[in-house]
């Protein structure tokens, strides 16, 4: 519990102090937001804020990580750095698309497509590295199965594993990437799911399959205490993040951020085996997401657009609603998905 602490501590106010600094070194070097000409009017004003903000999340991530570690002597586990390579690597592709709109000075970086392979190059190093690893029990930091509240049926083979694991890694980081929209509302969203995490995985941690009957309920993952490290360093790093960032915005997390914590959400769900839990838990970036599906699906087969603008956020600012308000009453959405996916989580485990 300590390192738990100590790594929300380190990270929160390495991301607090150090931001102010980001925010100067950005404006200096003229690396600001860039905005869609398509977008709520409202918009413009932020023209010019500075972005890749994300860069601050991931390493205040990673010293809250490493500096628990060496604070209370606790050894550093092969769930635990694989989660934060996820991160680190997701998110060195959504800084090559911040630097590249910058650079260009358009809202357009990274083509769709190249970014998609930089998401899957990373996803499959994750997928077959994840899988290696055994400890003494012979747990490895992920099994090859589609899990739920804890792996579902047999397992299904390396390669249809690795698929799998691309397509959420992939839907997760541009999940929270669409959700990013608005001043604050993907850092405050992401907070409530690393919370449910920092839970998950301490519950899982008291509750391990070593040592116990075969009958009892338990759950088998390899390395529970150092997954709830990374998530609560994770979250000490978006909450030192959130005071420059909720509105108005002093700085943007850019793709750079986006991309970082939509992976570390998917892996500590593959480590943890609770994927599918996931959809619940990040309720509010799925409905956000699926806002554009809809929105495109039904303009390439009917010509009609079922909301204003997607994602859905922008479609209640056209509707009138402040920014603020929007923002706020996402996160109670949020708030309530992640508070149904943890009952879910725990219901499973009381008997009957």
């Amino acid at each position: 519990m300590r390192t738990i602490l100590v790594s929300a501590f380190v990270s929160l106010l390495f991301a607090l102090f150090s931001t102010p600094l980001a925010i100067r070194i950005f404006t200096r070097r003229g690396y600001g937001q860039l905005i869609r000409e398509d977008g709520p009017a409202a918009h413009a004003t932020k023209r010019g804020t500075p972005t890749m903000g994300g860069a601050v999340i991931v390493i205040a991530t990673g010293i809250g990580y490493f500096v628990a570690h060496s604070a209370t002597d606790t050894s550093l586990s092969a769930s635990g750095l694989l989660v934060l390579g996820l991160m680190a690597g997701l998110g060195l592709v959504g800084f090559i698309d911040d630097f590249l709109k910058i650079y260009r000075q358009t809202s357009l970086g990274l083509r769709s497509r190249t970014k998609l392979a930089g998401q899957a190059v990373v996803g499959v190093l994750f997928a077959l590295e994840v899988l290696r690893y055994p400890n003494a029990f012979d747990l490895t930091p992920a099994s090859a199965s589609i899990s739920f509240l804890r792996d579902v049926g047999p397992t299904i083979g390396v390669l249809p594993f690795a698929v799998w694991l691309v397509i959420l890694i992939q839907g997760w980081s541009n999940a929270v990437n669409l959700t990013d929209g608005l001043d604050g509302l993907a850092t405050g969203a992401e907070i409530l799911v690393l919370t449910a995490y920092v839970l998950i995985a301490n519950w899982q941690l008291r509750n391990p399959c070593s040592g116990v009957p075969v009958a009892a309920r338990c759950y088998p993952i390899r390395d529970p205490l150092d997954l709830a490290v990374v998530a609560a360093s994770a979250l000490g790093a978006c909450v030192g993040f959130l005071w420059w960032n909720a509105p108005p915005a002093r700085i943007f997390m850019g793709d750079t951020g986006s991309l970082a914590l939509g992976g570390v959400i998917a892996g500590l769900a593959v480590c943890t085996e609770t994927q599918l839990l996931l959809t619940i838990l990040g309720g509010l970036f799925v409905i956000i997401t699926l806002s554009v599906v809809i929105q495109v699906g039904s303009f390439k087969m009917t010509g009609r657009r079922v909301f204003r603008m997607a994602p859905l956020q922008h479609h209640f600012e056209l509707l009138g609603w402040n920014e603020s308000t929007i923002v706020i009453r996402f996160w109670l959405v949020a708030a309530l998905f992640v508070a149904l996916g943890l009952g879910v989580f725990y219901l499973e485990f009381l008997p009957g």
